[in-house]
């Protein structure tokens, strides 16, 4: 018979009930869990969760016990399983912060055989449909994969590495500089003033006819970009001698250039940074731009899914980096000039300057073109004009916008008069297989038959653009934009640009296609105004954060942005240099 044997008895010798702590025999492991009451359908914890907490519909509150998906309805409403509401001493913490983990690969992807997007397909890399159209078997999918291959395959490329790429500011934020106020786009959008049609004070400069044989160039028929030597000024607001002798008489009480009221009122659509330097001299206020600041230049597929991009700037930590290469043709910067370049040619080339039909002069000449000067003025006038912006009939805000108009249309009325006036604008086509092309259509084959197509594209890939240029030709009074279509010889060669259309439409009727609101945009720069009047004299810059839908206003010293901040950094060098 099997023999029993009395298990060991320890005694407490505190009184208490159970055994002593100090008595526990080592057998006893586990003696420093503490004891709490559970349920069989409560689960211990996860040492580690992989998975989403609420994909099973189950309620896992930090703390609680998670509840068992197959248990779940045998319970009566609001009645408390038992243990549940004890806190669980084996469930796992996160105490420390995952936030700042990150996984980087920066390993090229590995070469693969043909395209992964035409597999199937019945297309080549980049080519032709073949195998008897398989495309059309594939219904409209095989017609967008077999485009898709045709652009290169670009659909997905690098998505882990698209957010991680950062942008720098537009100017470096000191820190002596004091942030007064942070607004988020969204709340921009949400702003309305009407305006009523302005007054127009005064005009200058030179026009020449727009040459409207540039409506019929078709990709058949293109016509090479021309180098035209002209001068044309970008002259900021507050060195404006207009602008200055409008001041004196206190025409208004806010002064801008159009590109720079452009920009305030298309913030929301704004993608990469910029800033405006604002000075405030009793009740007037000023929009400067910066010199040399991204005023000067034209962006390139800034709302694109995937922009353009440039490359990081090396590490100062790390010595034994190589040393950057050349910057490529296709990067954001490279492009922006070239941009830049192709819309100064595209309108001193679109213009007759020999007559006929002869330029049209305004009442006064070109402000800004001295006598010293010998090179020949390009064709644009300025039309100093004043809008209301007042909200009620007790205040007086009025803003002093000098705008530019490039051209104006034979026999479409006086110039002099506002009538016919136009604006000239270009899109450029760089290679549609690079990174940053945003999926465009190739318009040498498409510009012709399927122009939606190519203009949906380019609305979508520079909305930001397109609105700005179509706000500045309303504040003109323009009544026609001319927008030309501009490409490459060689996808390669960004020296040599080719006209393959050219298309016109009134701002007004272009600025609905884009939904662009007007009234959204005085709103903007209605809340500035009220914001900026509120502070004390001084110099503020309001800056687009690089990264983010966010606006900041800082207050700066006087001297910032001008020689003579340059000056004071220099000697306070020089004075720690000396002391070293």
């Amino acid at each position: 018979m099997p023999s029993f044997t009395l298990p060991p008895i320890n005694d407490n010798p505190d009184g208490g009930w159970g055994p002593s702590s100090s008595n526990l025999p080592d057998r006893f492991k586990f003696k420093d869990i503490p004891y709490a009451p559970y349920s069989k359908s409560d689960k211990l914890g996860r040492f580690a969760d992989w998975n989403d907490a609420a994909s099973d519909n189950r309620q896992n509150t930090v703390g609680l016990p998670a509840q068992n998906p197959r248990t779940a309805g045998r319970r009566r409403d609001g009645v408390q399983a038992f243990g549940s509401g004890t806190a669980s001493a084996f469930a796992y913490f996160h105490v420390e912060d995952e936030s700042s983990f990150s996984l980087v690969d920066n390993k090229a992807a590995a070469p693969r055989r043909g395209n992964t997007f035409t597999r199937g397909r019945g297309t080549t890399r980049g080519g032709p449909v073949s195998r008897g159209g398989g495309a059309q078997r594939g219904g409209r999918g095989g017609v967008t994969a077999g485009r898709t291959a045709q652009r290169g395959g670009r659909k997905g490329w690098r998505d882990w590495d698209k957010n991680t790429r950062t942008r720098e500011s537009s100017v470096v934020i000191s820190p002596n500089w004091s942030m007064v106020e942070e607004i988020e786009f969204h709340r921009l959008a949400k702003l309305r003033l009407e305006v009523d049609e302005p007054e127009d004070l005064d005009s200058y400069g030179r026009l020449f006819a727009y040459e409207k044989s540039y409506d019929r160039v078709t990709t058949k028929s293109e016509r090479p970009l021309q180098l035209v030597d002209r001068i044309k000024y970008n002259t900021t607001t507050s060195d404006d001698p207009v602008i200055q002798q409008l001041a004196a008489k206190n025409t208004a009480t806010v002064y801008a250039t159009d590109i720079i009221l452009s920009v305030l009122m298309c913030a929301p659509r704004s993608v990469y940074p910029w800033d405006i330097v604002i000075v405030r001299e009793g009740n007037n206020l000023y929009l400067d731009k910066r010199e040399g600041g991204p005023f000067d230049t034209v962006t390139v597929n800034e709302n694109a899914s995937d922009p353009p991009q440039d490359p990081p700037p090396p590490n100062p930590n790390n010595p034994n980096e190589k040393a950057p290469e050349a910057p490529s043709i296709n990067s954001a910067t490279s492009l922006s000039l070239e941009a830049t370049y192709i819309n100064q040619n595209f309108a001193f080339q679109s213009v007759i300057e020999n007559p006929p039909p002869p330029p049209v002069d305004f009442a006064h000449p070109n402000p800004f073109y001295g006598p010293e000067e010998t090179e020949p003025l390009a064709s644009c006038g300025y039309r100093y004009r004043v809008f209301d912006m007042s909200v009620t009939e007790d205040e007086d805000v009025k803003i002093c916008v000098r705008t530019e108009v490039d051209a104006y249309s034979a026999g479409a009325g006086n110039p002099r008069e506002g009538n016919g006036l136009v604006t000239i604008r270009a899109l450029n086509e760089f290679d549609p297989r690079a990174q940053g092309a945003g999926g465009a259509p190739d318009w040498r084959t498409k510009l012709d038959s399927q122009r939606g197509a190519v203009v949906a594209t380019e609305m979508k890939n520079n909305s930001c653009k397109l609105a700005k240029w179509t706000v500045q030709s309303v504040l003109a009074g323009a009544d026609l934009m001319k927008i030309g279509y501009i490409s490459r010889v060689n996808p390669r060669d960004n020296t040599r640009h080719v006209i393959l259309s050219t298309t016109s439409i009134r701002p007004t009727d272009f600025a609905a296609q884009l939904n662009v609101s007007l009234a959204n945009g005085w709103g903007i720069v209605r809340t500035v105004t009220d914001l900026c009047m509120k502070l004390p004299e001084g110099k503020y810059v309001l800056v687009k954060d690089p990264n983010k839908p966010v606006i900041r206003l800082y207050s700066i010293p006087q001297g910032t942005f001008t020689g003579e901040d340059e000056d004071g950094d220099a000697f306070e060098e020089e004075q720690v240099d000396s002391a070293a």
